[in-house]
Formats: structure tokens, sequence, C-alpha cells
């Protein structure tokens, strides 16, 4: 009789115990998602601070399972994908704990964490089991941009370079890419392919996404991985860029045309990203989630006008699109699991005054209401809350011409110097075109703030409330 192979028959076991805590319902696969610089790092790693380090101390009071006094314990384990980076916790628990803390690192590709959740079942099926019952978190965070190449699956090369010069000729990105579309609308469709013509406008394009982005705070930037390549950077798969005078194309030689016409090879570049990168990234993860946060920084639009919150509220809406949602059956849960909470929360809440908290929320409900429309058609539950996964301010009043008016106090991140504020009014909905002429915001970004106790957990606003929307469910 021949022996099994030890590595096949842990494999077959952990596969086996995957399956078992899918339908007895005790694992969730939850998706972190959102565009840069919305607080996912920061976010993942207070949402794992308050778990792991829960005490008589911490701060989660709307945590049933903690409320109840059922929460026993949490810690981190082995992650099921062995390919796939971990999340450093540490490092980044590290920065923010430090006499002078930092903010950690931001998302630049895909990391994952598993959290095993100790408790005491109240009222499901399992209190007939055990005393006690584990839920297992397997938390995905990557970078948002990435979300936004999902519809590209969808679209042909020529749709998606319509699409782009749409864009690119609209203000306010014209300004900055006149340059770029001079030169792509004097190229010959037809000619040989040169890789350096390629590299170098591709490279051009690549520079105005960054603008755009970085500079300007837009959120539509398409191609994602050309921002944030991780270990495609270089590649000739990242060396394209949308062709901007198809209307002067013959559509029958533009079909026949090869690999060895500039425009075939544009064509060919773009099939290749869709499948190797955009599909198989969709299909080694996207497919598996079952939960999901999305977070959305609301606040800095208000800094930088209309055009930027048009551009955020096309985001949200493309980044939606591509998921699968429904009610979780047991079926789904084994062989397509489909995400079924979905919770939209706007980040930094503690960087405007709590009565502003109200509003925050109701502009971020205004930025997704199309997509909630929707998915409250297909019986998603859903929730909005303005959050902040790590606290930076405290909060007071101060006495201006002889009324008190609520203001927030930390320390600025530009130059660490103290600074007591108030931001400005936060909109309850999209502003009309003349708001930021008559509201001026101040929204200032604050670095993390000192930890007094060491054994405190982060502070932050609203994080039971995550954890209770995300995981309460589960752990009755």
């Amino acid at each position: 009789m021949a022996l099994i192979n030890p590595d096949k028959l842990k494999k077959v076991k952990h596969k086996a115990t995957g399956i078992l805590n899918r339908v007895i319902d005790q694992q969730i696969n939850l998706a972190v998602t959102g565009l840069s610089r919305s607080g996912k790092t920061a976010f993942i790693t207070s949402f794992i601070n308050q778990l792991v380090n829960e005490n008589s101390n911490s701060q989660l009071s709307f945590f049933n399972p903690v409320y109840e006094g059922r929460f026993i314990a949490a810690k981190r384990v082995p992650q099921k994908h062995f390919h796939i980076p971990r999340f450093d916790y540490d490092n980044a628990i590290y920065c923010l704990e430090q006499a002078q803390p930092s903010w950690p690192e931001p998302t630049v590709g895909i990391s994952e964490i598993r959290l095993a959740i100790r408790y005491r079942p109240k009222n499901s099926l399992l209190k007939y089991v055990d005393d006690t019952a584990t839920l297992y978190v397997d938390i995905t965070d990557y970078p948002g941009e990435w979300l936004l190449d999902l519809p590209l699956l969808n679209q042909t090369f020529e749709e998606w370079s319509e699409q782009m010069k749409d864009l690119l000729k609209q203000a306010p990105r014209l300004e900055h890419a006149k340059e770029f579309i001079e030169k792509v609308e004097t190229l010959d469709p037809f000619q040989a392919p040169d890789e350096n013509l390629l590299k170098d406008l591709s490279q051009e394009y690549t520079q105005l996404l960054h603008h755009f982005r970085y500079k300007l705070g837009l959120s539509v930037i398409q191609p994602g991985r050309f921002i944030l390549p991780g270990e495609l950077e270089n590649a000739p798969i990242l060396q394209f860029f949308p062709y901007l005078n198809f209307a002067d194309i013959d559509a029958n030689a533009y079909q026949n045309a090869g690999d060895d016409t500039l425009i075939g090879m544009l064509r060919a570049r773009f099939i290749e990203y869709k499948e190797r990168v955009v599909r198989k990234f969709y299909q080694e993860h996207f497919v598996r989630f079952d939960r999901q946060i999305i977070l959305a920084d609301c606040l800095t639009p208000l800094n930088n006008g209309p055009d930027s919150f048009a551009d955020l509220q096309r985001a949200i809406s493309l980044i939606v699109d591509s998921f699968s949602y429904g009610k979780s059956s047991l079926l789904n849960r084994l062989f397509s699991p489909k995400i079924d909470k979905l919770l939209f929360a706007a980040t930094k809440a503690d960087h405007v005054t709590p009565e502003q908290h109200e509003n925050l929320v109701s502009l971020l409900n205004q930025l997704v209401f199309q997509t909630k429309k929707q998915l409250s058609f297909d019986n998603l539950t859903m929730k909005t809350l303005a959050i902040a996964g790590v606290k930076t301010t405290s909060v007071g009043k101060t006495n201006h011409q002889g009324q008190l008016m609520p203001v927030i106090k930390g320390t600025k991140l530009s130059d660490n110097k103290l600074l007591t504020l108030f931001p400005g009014s936060v909109p309850a909905k999209i502003p009309s075109s003349d708001y930021w002429q008559k509201n001026p915001f101040k929204f200032v970004e604050f670095s993390p703030q000192i930890k007094t106790d060491p054994c405190q957990n982060l502070a932050h606003l609203r994080m039971d409330q995550v954890l209770q929307f995300l995981l309460g469910d589960k752990m009755k």
C-alpha cells in the first residue's frame, strides 16, 4: 500500500477545514477597498488592533460580543494563501506607537492577514456543539486603483480609448494633457511599432495619471497598474496608451491590423493587460470575497473642487459595479461566494468637528446614491458610517466673537505644529458650483496622536460599529 505524502495530506486537511468553516458559516473573506490616501492601511491596522488587544479599557461598546461579555480573545494565525505577501501589521503598529508617531507606508500591492476570533456563542446552533466557537476572518488589502481596471474586462481597446479621450479632453485634465494629446493625434496608426516610442509615450501617459491622482486629487485612473505597477514595472505589458483618433481610421483596416502596426501593437498589449493582469487578479481574489468595506475620503475633494467630487463619484460607481453581490446561500459560501454585506465608510471623520459627522455621512450617501438604490433592490445589507480608523484629534470649543464655536485640535502633518481650528461645515449633499467660492473648506491633514498608555488600543471613531456590522451576525 502506497504511503500518503505528508504534504498532500496537510493540504487536504487544510482544504477540508476551510470547507467545514464555510458550511458552519465560521469564515469571512473581507475585502478592504478604496482609492489611495483613503486610509486603508491605517484602517486595517486599527481593525486588527481593536480585536487582538481587546481589554477592559477598549472602546468597543457597540460590538455586541464585547458588550455582552462573550468575546474571549483574537490572534493572528497563518494565512491561507502562502504566495501572497502578509499585511505588515507589526511595522504599521510600530509607526503608530512611537514616541513621535507617523503614518505607516500606504498600500502598493496586495497583501493578506488572517485572524482567529474566539467567543462564546449565544443564539446560534454552535452553542449546542461547544461552549466556545472560533470565527476566522481573512482580510485582503490591495491598491484601490487596481479596482478601477475591472471595467476594462468588458471593454474593447476602441471603447476604452474613446472613454479616455473624453476624460482627457475635459477640465481639469485637458490643461495638463494637451501636449500628450497632440503627440498621439499626429501618429500614423499603421506605421511600424517603435519600442522606444511606445515606451516614451506610455511613460508620459503614466506621468499624467500620477499628476491627475496626486496633484489634482482625481480618482478615475486607468490603467491602475500604471501608477502602482508592483512587479510589472518596466514590463512591455504596461507600455501602451489610449489611441485618440479612431474616428479617422477605416474600420476594416483596423480590424485587420496586425502586431506589425502601431495600432495593432497597442491593441495587443491592451488585450494582454486585460487577460494576464486584470482577469487573473479578478479570478484569484475578487470572486471569493463575501464582505466588503469601501473607504472614501470625501474631505479632500472639498478642498479640490467640483471636478474632484465628480471624479470620486464616477470612481465609486466603477468600483461597485465590478463586484458580484447577492444574498449568500450555503452553496454560494462553498463554491461561489457573493458579497452579502457592504459598508461605505467616510474616512478621516476626526478631521472635522463631531456635529459635522451626520453631514459627512449624508454627503457620502449622495455620492453613492445610485449604487445604493440598485443594491437595495437586490436586497444587499448596507450601511454608511463616518469613521476614523486611527483618531488624530481632540475636540473642544473656543470663543469666537462672543459665541462658542466647536474646534478640533491636533498636530499638523506638514510641519508638526499644534493646530486648533474649525475646518468648516461639511455640506449634507453634493455642493453646487458656487459652494467653493462661498464656503471655503480648510481640510488639514493631521499626524497620529501620541499614545500615553501603552496598554490602550489605538484611539478611533466608530470602529466598534464597523466590527458589529461586518462580524456581529457571525458571532451570535
